[in-house]
Parts: C-alpha cells; structure tokens; sequence
C-alpha cells in the first residue's frame, strides 16, 4: 500500500475506519476497540549507497524510533542517525502496572539494535547541548557536531519545579518511567496499612502526557490497596476543574467501585510540599500521606528551550509551536526542524500512539521534501488507547484528527469510548501494547 493509502486509509469514510495504523470495525460501535492494523507489509529499505540526504533525529523514545524507521522505510537513500542518551528505551505505557506488580521493568524495555541492524539506523549515544536550526546541525556534549538536512527532534517532557520539593526522592513522579517507577512501587509496598495511612496522587494541570493516565493510575492503586493495604485511602489531588478525559468511566469507578478508597478533589494545584513531613499545600487545602506520588506540571524537553522553538502561544512557550503538515518547528528560520511527540504543541493528546502517528506524517512529510515534493495536505492521525480500571479490567478509548484550517481536527464520528470496561479489554490492552511497540522498535 502506497505511503498516502497508508497514512490515509479512512479518507473515503472516517466514520468507518480506524485509519492507517489502528483499525476493527466501525469505531461508532461497541466492538470498536483500537487494534493495530497488520494489513501493510513492511516495504524493504533503500539500499542505495548513493546518499541523497541526511536526517538526524534526537530521542529514541516513541515518536523518535518511529520516525528514524519509517525514514528508513520510505526514503529514497536518505541516511538516518538517531541520537538518545541511552542505550535502551523503557516505556511510560503500561508501566503503572510495575506499581501494583503486574509488570516488570524490564517488560517495558526495548533496545535499538533493530533499528540499527535491520533498518541501517546509525545509533548515537549520547547528550546533545545544541541545535542550531538555521545552520541545520547539533552539538554533543563532547564537542562533536554533526550536520544534516533536516533534524527531527523528539526530546519527550520535562517538569516544573516544585517549591519545597528540591532533590527529595521521597514523592516521585514515576511519571518517565525508570528509576522512579521502581522507587514509588517499593514505598507501596512498604506503607502501613489501615486507617489514617494514605496514598496521595496529584494530577497537574493539562496539558501533561497522556491524559487517561493519572486517571488510570489512580484507579489502579486503588484496586491494589483493596486488596494489599485493607483500610488505606488514596487522595487525588486533580489541578484541573474536571476529569480531562474519559470522564463517564472514570468516575463511575472513582464513585462506584472505588468509592470506599478513592477521595478525589478537584481544583486542587499544589503550591508548595514538605518531604519532611509528607505534606502538600494546595488551592484546596492541606493534605499529607505515607506515599506520594507528586506529578509535576510539564513542559517540553528542555532541548526545546536550550534552542529557543518553545513558541507556542496557547501553552505560554511550554510547548513547541509547529506545522502539522510536517510538524516543522514554525520558528522563523527553523523550518529545517522537525518536533514531534509530546514536545510539539498540536490539538492531538500527548500519548505514545500519537507520538508514533505523527513521526509517520513526518516521515512522510520529510521524505516528499528532500524528493522535492510537498507535504500530505491531508493527514490524518489517530489515538488509542487502554485504561486499567482494576487489575483486571480495562477501558478503551479511541480519537481520529484530521488536518483543516491548519489544525489537526477530532472527527468525532469516528471517534469513542468503551461504555465500560471488562476482562476482555484487558486482555486485549496487551496486545496492542505489544503490536505498537513492535511497530515502533522491531
């Protein structure tokens, strides 16, 4: 299937279809459930060894690995180094369920030799401290430039700074999973249990990385402390005025099958914490816990600033400003640069799925370009995911964009939620986990 057919299977019915890389049935239903498509066959890499363009992109994680691949896939004799600070890759998807002991970390991790022995991606470890999107080149820590025609940065989130909090480990975010992630789960696990010993979860204000997800955690711990710390509460702090997202599930658990352990509190920002005490200052109060789980506000990664492309007006510079049709960063002078995943600034959520949909329109995108081409002037994306609502039932949710007036727009027809959640979803959650994470990393 040609590379529009693919990016674009849903143009003659999005009501239909689940577009190019998720699909099952007409997502107005309740059989609707998001599913990777394996109808496209890979196409062979070009094995040219005339070079007719070099591509460098800086971040290995879903959106990174994603586009560096399909580049290789659909380039003509274009040359791709990835650049990532570390040899290997963990995912922030599934990895709430390293918390309740379900998955291990090494579940979530993925390497790049893949990508590198099967695809021809030149694999870089290491810090970038520049870009210059002008002269088209980037800066390693030791002092190596490295020059190309277009770079594709994908450096994921960074947090704010929470007063009171400095270097303290004893409230992690977990929220990039990791070290973290290991952190929080030994603390749950070694908490009392009973009456007057709780769990804290602060939600921060959006725009934040995956929307569902503090949600889904919440939710997750919930069921967990039921059934291994009878007694224990988990307070939910959520900076936001409502659930963001899912809201219908969501809080029929908060209220229903977690009532007796879920206190949820809207409008709740934190201002200030102490991890001496484990307290936390909020617009709605004071609240303390034997474990908290402090997710900070979020910015884009800190690359995005060192390089001046945070222009983004709505988010106050926090996220990157970019053109959707090859999410080229929209910095004057910077075309040359490309932001995806959760850095950029789009209507799209800030979630794994997306991440690896725009790297495709990218992918594409750059490769008319550098053809001498332009860019799709429809694109159409599509998100996806699962929710835990226990430790063994899931939610589904599924959201198709398509470009109009500059914007990627939420075609809500072909867009939906599952009316609840059952076992089935929660079987099925690992297979798409499974068949995203291939599509990016193998």
């Amino acid at each position: 299937m040609e590379r529009r057919n693919f990016l674009n299977a849903a143009s003659a019915g999005l009501a239909a279809s689940l577009l190019a890389a998720c699909g099952g049935g007409d997502p107005t239903t309740s059989d609707a459930r998001p599913v990777i498509d394996r109808s496209r066959p890979p196409q062979p890499v070009v094995t040219s060894t005339a070079v007719k363009a070099r591509v460098i992109v800086i971040g290995g994680g879903m959106g990174g690995a994603t586009v560096a691949k399909y580049l290789r896939l659909w380039g003509d004799a274009i040359s791709v180094t990835l650049i990532e600070r570390m040899p290997t890759y963990t995912s922030n998807i599934m990895s709430s369920m390293v918390l309740s002991g379900q998955r291990s970390m090494s579940s979530l991790t993925y390497r790049y030799d893949t990508l590198r022995t099967k695809y021809g991606i030149n694999t870089v470890f290491g810090e970038v401290v520049a870009v210059d999107p002008v002269g088209v080149k980037v800066t390693m820590a030791d002092g190596t430039v490295l020059a190309a025609d277009r770079i594709v940065v994908a450096p994921g989130i960074t947090f704010d700074t929470v007063p009171g909090l400095g270097n303290s480990d004893k409230m992690p975010h977990a929220w990039q999973a990791g070290p973290q992630t290991t952190l929080l789960a030994n603390q749950l696990k070694a908490m009392t249990a009973g009456l007057n010993h709780n769990v804290v979860l602060t939600i921060p204000k959006t725009p934040y990385r995956c929307p569902p997800g503090p949600y889904e955690r919440a939710c997750l711990i919930a069921d967990w402390l039921r059934v291994n710390k009878p007694g224990s509460k988990l307070i939910v702090l959520d900076a936001n005025p409502d659930i963001v997202t899912e809201k219908d599930n969501f809080m029929r658990a908060f209220l229903g099958i977690h009532g007796s352990v879920i206190e949820y509190h809207t409008n709740a920002e934190v201002l200030e914490v102490s991890p001496a005490d484990m307290s936390l200052t909020t617009t709605s109060g004071n609240f303390s816990g034997d474990v908290v789980n402090m997710i900070p506000r979020q910015r884009a990664g800190a690359l995005i600033a060192t390089a001046q492309l945070n222009n983004d007006p709505i988010t106050s510079g926090r996220f990157a400003a970019v053109d959707v049709l090859s999410y080229a960063s929209t910095v004057s002078g910077a075309n040359k640069v490309h932001i995806i995943g959760d850095s950029s600034a789009t209507t799209q959520p800030k979630a794994g799925h997306i991440a690896n949909q725009e790297a495709k329109v990218c992918a594409d995108a750059i490769s008319r370009i550098l053809s001498g081409g332009s860019p799709d002037p429809a694109p159409v994306t599509n998100s996806a995911c699962y929710s835990t609502i226990t430790m063994s039932q899931a939610s589904w949710l599924t959201a198709v964009f398509q470009y109009e007036g500059g914007a990627m727009k939420p075609v809500l027809a072909s867009s939906s939620a599952s009316p609840d959640w059952n076992k089935d979803n929660f079987d099925e959650m690992g297979t798409w986990f499974k068949a995203l994470m291939a599509d990016s990393f193998a």
